[in-house]
């Protein structure tokens, strides 16, 4: 049996202070912070397949795989926060962290726009956040 490590939340830390991007900070901050919101709006709903069409492709295959499920079946398992209050946006070229009121989102942006890569998200002191929903 394969023992597959996952990378933690502090990969994608790194990644988002190595990593350029064209569009003003401005513009990239609110375009994250409307993808945050759309995501747990839609949490909030109950409508997990729009949830889903807001992650990222590698999360959602991942959250489909470990749960065994469609990735809307597998998104009601979650059970993630769903407060879209934003606290506080944080842009490094292509890549986001935001803010909730009970949850921390990162996000990546594609071609498609902003989608979630990881959710779910505690800090712990001294070490990287731990994700429920992350994508490799």
């Amino acid at each position: 049996m394969l023992n597959r490590r996952r990378p933690s939340c502090g990969v994608l830390l790194i990644a988002l202070i190595s990593v350029g991007g064209c569009a003003t900070t401005g513009e990239r901050s609110d375009g994250a912070s409307a993808a945050a919101i759309a995501f747990t709006d839609a949490l909030r709903r109950g409508d997990a397949r729009e949830a889903c069409s807001l992650l990222a492709p590698r999360t959602r295959m991942e959250l489909a795989e470990s749960e065994k499920a469609p990735c809307g079946q597998a998104m009601t398992k979650q059970h993630l926060p769903a407060d879209g209050r934003v606290k506080e946006t944080d842009v490094y070229g292509r890549q986001a962290m935001v803010t909730l009121t009970d949850d921390t989102l990162f996000l990546a942006r594609f071609s498609s726009g902003w989608r979630v890569i990881a959710a779910g998200c505690l800090p712990r002191p001294g070490q990287p956040y731990q994700c429920q929903v992350k994508g490799e």
